[in-house]
């Protein structure tokens, strides 16, 4: 399993991740994510968790439990995301390749700082989080202040202006 490095605390970088769960004990899939994402990262900032109607999903996908975790890192972000697909995997995420299937936990990489990357692994911020009412709702909740690389808007601002649906509510613990 991935473990951090131990690097100068100068080159650490904000790093933030969305959390998803549409299969089985939703809530018990991110929270077993989180416990791995503490064990590799350390201490986490945590959003709430809320529950969303699917998006881009095949007709009748269940509803997804999402949330947002921030670390402080100075991992390189290749090993972030091979580190993201390893926790999936045990949880139990399989990818059959259809796009949207239901999903035991899904960890996307958002941010790394201000790094920005387009490569076919790994594209930073990730392409489709200002238009996510699903990351944008639970980043708030971390730092609704944070601007993501390459755009002029803090999250705050970009959450407002998205429509209200697909709805994203307050996920009742």
């Amino acid at each position: 399993m991935c473990s951090a490095s131990k690097t100068d605390a100068c080159d650490a970088r904000r790093t933030g991740f969305s959390l998803g769960s549409n299969s089985g004990n939703r809530l018990a899939f991110l929270e077993r994510a989180c416990d791995h994402l503490a064990q590799i990262f350390g201490d986490l900032r945590l959003s709430q968790v809320y529950e969303t109607e699917p998006v881009n999903c095949p007709p009748g996908s269940p509803a997804f439990l999402n949330a947002c975790v921030e670390v402080t890192t100075t991992m390189p972000t290749e090993e972030i995301l091979r580190c993201c697909q390893e926790i999936e995997k045990a949880l139990g995420r399989v990818r059959s390749g259809i796009y949207g299937e239901a999903r035991t936990c899904d960890i996307d990489l958002i941010y790394s700082g201000d790094l920005q990357a387009d490569t076919p692994q790994l594209t930073l911020p990730h392409p489709r989080a200002t238009q996510r009412r699903f990351v944008l709702q639970p980043l708030c909740d971390i730092d609704p202040t944070l601007v993501l690389p390459g755009q002029t808007s803090t999250v705050q601002e970009l959450l407002a202006r998205l429509p209200e649906l697909p709805s994203v509510t307050l996920f009742d613990l």
